[in-house]
């Protein structure tokens, strides 16, 4: 396992992390599906064991995971298998749980989150604290107020970094300036690099402002693993968000598998061999500090952490591009 330094900071997490929205469950927010499936708690247990034990230090969560079970059940994990939390990077998110509060933004709001998220995380502090997205308000009424608020908790050990998540890029750069996070997180995958591409707005300004980024999704939901059929579409459960993404419509998939067909051809078909490729495609980029896979059980796991022994060589990086990000994704 590599650790990849956070920024200019003194935290190094490890570049394959795991991300900890799967541990939520089904879930909504405001009546839409935001969860995945339930799962069993003794198999989360058992794949936390495997990915520390392969070095795995970083585990990324947020408030509104199942509403807190998330942060809960990995406090949990960690006890039952006789670990202390403070040995390892633990970040969450506030943002989406608007509880009641005018704006998620509000100071008062995020002062609560955080201190929710510490007592369900069972610590003292946080390592990475994110706001969950770039949204803040009218105006950005709400961006001078999460800053202050944002220093403050720092200055009182509360977190020790900030970080900003988003989901576009005028959303980053309206953001950095004020916040001023150590590290920015969203999608990244062999089908979309737009955040993470050196060139490009939001990789100008991490260099720039020598930021951190921690990509989820990279992956892209299962999608390139080959796992769905768009001749026989997955029925997902109520409460599970990939119910209503365009992701998983049959239009969608089947501009993807004939990219995926080319991948299998080059670099073999089996599931440990595909999330190598993919993981290890985003970690290529300088700027990437981990990814965060998803999980339900120990063999996924063990399949995310065969991108340990993964090299791509410029010309197969090359190659990825050229199929995944073609026009028609």
């Amino acid at each position: 396992m590599e650790y990849r330094r956070l920024g200019e900071s003194d935290v190094k997490v490890s570049e394959m992390s795991l991300g900890c929205w799967t541990m939520g469950g089904l879930s909504f927010i405001g009546g839409k599906a935001n969860g995945w499936p339930n799962v069993d708690e003794e198999e989360i247990s058992e794949a936390v064991k495997k990915a520390i034990d392969a070095g795995v230090n970083h585990f990324d969560n947020a408030d509104v995971y199942g509403n807190g079970r998330a942060e809960q059940m990995l406090a949990r994990i960690l006890k039952r298998l006789g670990l202390n939390s403070e040995d390892f990077v633990i970040a969450t998110k506030m943002g989406h749980f608007l509880g009641d509060a005018t704006h998620p933004y509000e100071p008062d709001h995020i002062r609560r989150q955080c201190e929710q998220s510490l007592k369900n995380l069972n610590r003292d502090y946080i390592d990475l604290f994110y706001l969950h997205h770039g949204n803040f308000g009218k105006n950005n009424e709400y961006l001078d107020g999460a800053a202050e608020t944002l220093n403050a908790l720092v200055d009182e050990g509360k977190i020790r970094l900030k970080g900003q998540s988003a989901y576009t890029a005028a959303h980053f750069k309206n953001s950095v300036p004020v916040i001023q996070p150590t590290v920015l997180q969203g999608w990244a995958h062999a089908m979309d690099t737009q955040f993470i591409e050196p060139n490009g707005p939001v990789g100008r300004l991490m260099a720039e402002n020598k930021l951190s980024y921690v990509a989820f999704s990279p992956l892209n939901k299962g999608i390139l693993l080959d796992k769905f059929d768009p001749e026989n579409l997955p029925d997902f459960e109520e409460g599970d968000h990939r119910s209503v993404s365009p992701k998983f419509s049959q239009e969608a998939l089947r501009l993807a598998n004939p990219k995926l067909d080319e991948i299998k051809k080059r670099f073999g078909d089996s599931i440990p061999d595909l999330a190598s490729i993919a993981l290890r495609f985003v970690l290529s980029f300088s700027n990437v500090a981990c990814v965060i896979p998803g999980f339900r059980n120990a063999y996924q796991v063990e399949s995310n952490l065969t991108v340990t022994e993964r090299r791509l060589s410029p010309g197969e990086i090359a190659f990825i591009k050229s199929v995944m990000l073609a026009p028609g994704n």
